[in-house]
């Protein structure tokens, strides 16, 4: 497989950091972030965000997308998280992408042009309290009532809810999870903030007391139509976790160089620049194994379920060390407010357990390896 990024997708990678660096520096990160009423998303970031396509990166070009796949979302999505952007760009793919694959064609064309202009963004309400982030671990319910579906359940750690015009939900239809695309307003949907380490994101917790939904907002598919789609979500969150790192060690480096002590830069010390090559290695080998799994979903191969397991695994143990060693070099002053490292190690921290934690993928990894084992 060729990981060398086309001409194009480098050009998506260039104007995406250019446009980032330019509307959201660190400072109004910061300004969003100290407030305690923030909303969602940082209004004039996702407006040129939307200009520049972004939200239908990946969505057909007959509703208004450019057609791109996995690879241009996490591009995007690793230079958001390099620069702790506040836009709701990963879930609005991700329900795009669900859209895409499983909507009716009445629902494509009502809900993709709107999403591909970014005027309305979207969220997946899939984990609930106290449950793996598994189809297990689906315990909301759906019932048929006439031409309508009846939703009832908790769904925890949804991102950029408050905002969002529709959402996903994913719940189970005479046992098998199925998703349904919800108004947000709908009644009997109550929503709340929720108090979480990572303050560049905002997550709610969502109750789903009898809401009606008409029958036609019912994705096709179930069970492997929606794993599909967590394996997606994986790895554009192993593209937020290597942005994150790729910063944290720039930050470190920098740090190494300036601060002294014993009359030398600390980066002078040989215990230091091992520390550092060490965090460099563990960022190379999340970026390799986080674009392998998005050529290989852009490719349609059969071994994409298996590395987006191993990515979302590997990147969740590598943002951790990642994290300690930074915070190590920097010493307390790392996780100060008035440090930017802080930020980064709250977002790393969050990212280790979005979408399943390590050790849910490496419990998948194991299923898919002896239903099917790599030959050599």
């Amino acid at each position: 497989m060729n990981f060398e990024l086309s001409e194009e997708q480098a050009m998506v990678r260039a104007a995406s950091r250019d446009l980032l660096s330019d509307r959201a520096p660190i400072e109004r990160v910061r300004a969003w972030t100290d407030r305690v009423d923030s909303a969602d998303a940082a209004p004039e970031v996702w407006a040129l965000a939307a200009e520049s396509g972004w939200p239908g990166l990946a969505l057909p070009e007959e509703y208004g997308g450019a057609g791109q796949g996995l690879v241009e979302l996490a591009l995007v999505a690793e230079e958001a998280a390099r620069a702790l952007a506040r836009v709701p760009f990963p879930p609005t793919v991700i329900v795009g992408r669900a859209l895409t694959s499983a909507g009716s064609p009445g629902l494509r064309a009502k809900a993709l042009p709107v999403l591909a202009a970014g005027s309305r963004w979207a969220t997946w309400a899939f984990a609930e309290p106290h449950a793996p982030w598994t189809l297990d671990g689906v315990r909301s319910t759906a019932r048929t009532d006439g031409d309508e579906i009846v939703l009832d359940g908790t769904k925890t750690a949804v991102q950029d809810a408050a905002g969002a015009h529709w959402l996903l939900v994913t719940a189970r239809h005479d046992g098998v999870p199925v998703s349904f695309l919800v108004d947000r307003d709908a009644p009997g949907v109550t929503v709340r903030r929720q108090h979480v380490l990572d303050p560049t994101r905002a997550f709610y917790e969502i109750r789903f007391d009898g809401v009606r939904v008409p029958s036609d907002r019912r994705l096709a598919g179930g069970s492997a139509e929606i794993q599909r789609l967590l394996d997606d979500a994986a790895v554009l969150r192993c593209a937020d976790a290597l942005g994150v790192m790729e910063r944290m060690l720039e930050l470190t480096v920098a740090h190494a160089k300036t601060r002294v002590q014993f009359g030398r830069p600390i980066g002078a010390f040989q215990a230091v620049q091992h520390a550092c090559a060490d965090m460099a290695m563990l960022v190379h080998g999340a970026r390799a194994a986080t674009y392998y799994a998005a050529m290989a979903a852009d490719a349609d191969s059969t071994d994409f379920a298996r590395s987006a397991c191993a990515a979302a695994a590997y990147t969740s143990d590598t943002a951790s060390e990642v994290s300690a060693q930074a915070l190590q070099l920097h010493g307390g002053i790392g996780f100060t407010w008035e440090h930017d490292l802080h930020l980064y190690l709250r977002r790393a921290k969050a990212d280790s357990v979005l979408y399943g934690d390590a050790g849910v993928h490496r419990d998948r990894l194991c299923t898919l390896l002896r239903q099917s084992p790599v030959s050599v």
